[in-house]
């Protein structure tokens, strides 16, 4: 077997039998492509020859790329991930890269913003995508309050900012929504994602969000089903198909700019929601479950953020507190 043949055989098995998203699994082809071309390059040509030396040297290779900690990190990730593979299916007897250890990393506090800048991104969505109870659905164009159209656009672009900041959910989760799924939420508020693995986890939904959607859904959904060939996908890009990540993260830039809000991506949303629920007295266990996350380890790291914000506070506040 060939270390190409070996790569192409792991990816298989990541995407059919982990369920690994297919972002992921190209993440991995991408990261497994520089070693690749390292064995290519040393005169490896079969997987069971592979030796220690052999990853060392791409480590090296890595760090005369001056890459950051983490990009060496992943790719390591990558490369350790194949050679468990290449045990585990019995191509070989030792794992040669279980010696390779990431670099430390720093701990880097995830982005979130406030209350008042969550409000205001969300404000200004609302405001684009106001229209009356009278919208001529058929047409598939809304009317404001001075009996303007309202591009249907602008109902998906609130729909899709409200979802995200309702539920802490993923950018890739909230495209991958169909419209049943959504329409199963009823009254009991609950919507089922789907994460990382092909992992379902049950989540909330509040009042806002499901106004947004079901304004979307009426008023909005239709104009744009009508250009492609129909799909059963929740939130639609400009031809009628699913909605791509780069037009969801265009449509969080727009919005964050005409509110004044920088440094504002997809998962800033996610952040905040995991944040603001702390702040708000929620156990960080839920939030565990809300987010999706194995462990409760990576959920710990939003209690560090809610305590510099008490810190900060309390600085502030208190006469003797310096």
């Amino acid at each position: 077997m060939t270390p190409q043949q070996a790569v192409e055989r792991l990816l298989r098995q990541l995407a059919i039998e982990r369920g690994l998203s297919k972002h992921t699994v190209a993440a991995y082809r991408r990261d497994l492509a520089g070693y690749l071309a390292v064995l290519e390059a040393r005169g490896v040509t079969d997987a069971s020859a592979i030796t220690g030396e052999d990853v060392a040297a791409f480590r090296g290779s890595l760090a005369d790329r001056a890459l950051a900690p983490s990009s060496v990190a992943r790719h390591l990730s990558a490369v350790k991930a194949l050679h468990r593979w290449l045990v585990d299916e019995q191509v070989v007897i030792e794992d040669v890269a279980k010696d390779q250890r990431p670099p430390k990393l720093p701990q880097r506090l995830p982005k979130a913003i406030s209350v008042s800048q969550m409000q205001r991104l969300l404000d200004v969505a609302g405001a684009e995508a106001a229209a009356d109870a009278g919208a001529d659905a058929d047409a598939g164009v809304g009317r404001a309050s001075d009996g303007a159209a309202v591009d249907p656009a602008r109902l998906r672009d609130r729909a899709l900012l409200e979802l995200l900041y309702a539920t802490g959910a993923r950018i890739s989760e909230i495209i991958a929504l169909d419209v049943d799924e959504v329409a199963s939420v009823g009254e009991h508020g609950l919507l089922r994602v789907t994460g990382k693995g092909a992992k379902q986890r049950l989540v909330p939904v509040g009042s806002y969000a499901r106004a947004a959607t079901d304004a979307w859904l009426v008023r909005g959904r239709a104009a744009y089903a009508a250009k492609g060939r129909g799909t059963p996908a929740l939130l639609l890009g400009a031809r009628g198909g699913r909605l791509s990540r780069q037009a969801a993260w265009e449509i969080i830039q727009r919005v964050a700019e005409e509110a004044g809000v920088a440094n504002v991506s997809p998962h800033t949303f996610r952040h905040s929601f995991a944040t603001h629920l702390l702040e708000g007295g929620a156990d960080v266990r839920v939030v565990q479950e809300l987010l999706g996350h194995a462990s409760v380890a990576t959920t710990q790291i939003y209690t560090h953020v809610t305590a510099d914000t008490l810190r900060d506070m309390y600085t502030s506040a208190h006469p003797r507190a310096r």
